[in-house]
């Protein structure tokens, strides 16, 4: 593509910050840097008309881990790590709530519930483990996380107890997104949209971004790119997609908060008068590690019959829309922020919390540069 005199001038030249993702994390890293230095030149480029990854798609879940979930990052990390990672969870959803408003994002406490297969023989393991877990997160919460309560929504073929958590919340995903955007458009940040970054290079001073468009120079770069962030090169994160599905509104839907089943590889929650039903990947794990934005026969066709035959097993529904995203996962929970080289940061690997660490990770990428 040949560029005017005037595009070249106005977008692409002077180029001081350049962030690579306009998700949430790169959004409220460019709010950071623009606080940090008001008077720099910042460009975002994104690859979608939208931000493609997961900051438009995911099921809006202000979530900072389910009780079976926890438990099981026992496994992998040490107490103290836990703790930390829950404790950025909930910051951050903290600080997505103050930077936009709760009326903005539609945000709703209506709690997290966490179902158990009738069969199942994990939830006697989490109920064995329910008061350490709470006494584990007291310093975090000042109170009791999680509880049990009686299955009152109708759902079959689970347990009749689940798994209660009164701190977990749900936001509108769109609307969160559309008042970053505003936000960070009236600070005299630009975003290009449909722009792909190929590849870069660096020299002494600047960093060569090379995309499918056009070229240019930048002094700095932070890959914001999440789930993508292995086609820039870091190879500590996986893509992993999570398919997604909602039904046409239903009357008199008595289901309202958000849920989790099967070790939260499933996960549901009202909008409204409709169910948002997502997950699957577990299904075959190999198959989702991908970047490809589609659906599958193989975890929709689940999807449908879960809700068929648990979640809404008496009442008639139809299916109103299908997508998926991308997550960016892998082999420990804690976020990648660091410097890769002399011009060039990161902040990706969110592992699926995306919603409750984003607006940190965005603001410690932006803090990384001196």
């Amino acid at each position: 593509m040949n560029l005017s005199y005037w595009e070249i001038k106005s977008w692409l030249t002077n180029i001081d910050y350049t962030i690579v993702g306009s998700g949430i994390v790169g959004l409220n890293c460019a709010l950071q840097l623009k606080i940090r230095f008001p008077k720099a030149n910042i460009l975002i480029l994104e690859k979608g008309i939208l931000p493609q990854g997961a900051s438009t798609k995911n099921a809006g879940f202000a979530c900072f881990g389910s009780l079976s979930e926890i438990i099981d990052d026992l496994k992998t990390h040490s107490e103290q790590e836990v703790i930390e990672l829950v404790k950025k969870r909930v910051n951050g959803l903290q600080r997505l709530r103050q930077n936009l408003g709760d009326k903005t994002i539609d945000y709703q406490q209506l709690g997290g519930y966490e179902l158990f297969a009738e069969n199942e023989a994990l939830f006697e393991h989490c109920l064995a483990q329910k008061e350490h877990i709470n006494n584990l997160l007291k310093p975090v919460f000042k109170a009791s996380v999680f509880s049990l309560k009686e299955n009152v929504f109708g759902f079959e073929n689970i347990k009749k107890d689940y798994s209660f958590n009164q701190f977990e919340g749900q936001i509108d995903t769109g609307k969160m997104m559309e008042a970053l955007l505003q936000k960070v458009l009236s600070k005299g940040i630009k975003i290009l949209n449909n722009v792909f970054v190929k590849r870069f290079s660096e020299d002494h001073n600047a960093v060569k971004i090379e995309t499918d468009q056009f070229s240019f120079s930048t002094s700095k770069l932070l890959i914001a790119t999440n789930g993508f962030a292995s086609v820039l090169n870091i190879p500590e994160v996986k893509p992993a997609r999570a398919q997604v599905l909602i039904t046409k509104p239903i009357k008199n839907l008595a289901i309202k908060g958000t849920f989790h089943l099967d070790e939260g590889y499933y996960y549901f929650r009202n909008i409204n008068d409709r169910i948002l039903f997502g997950g699957g990947r577990h299904l075959d794990f190999k198959a989702e590690e991908t970047t490809v934005l589609l659906q599958t026969k193989l975890v929709q066709n689940k999807l449908e019959e879960l809700l068929k035959t648990t979640i809404l097993p008496k009442t008639p529904f139809e299916i109103d829309q299908r997508w998926s995203g991308i997550m960016g996962v892998g082999n420990q929970k804690k976020p990648i922020l660091k410097q890769l080289s002399n011009h060039v940061y990161c902040g990706v690997r969110l592992g699926g919390m995306g919603v409750a660490i984003g607006s940190l990770v965005g603001e410690e990428l932006a803090n990384l540069i001196e």
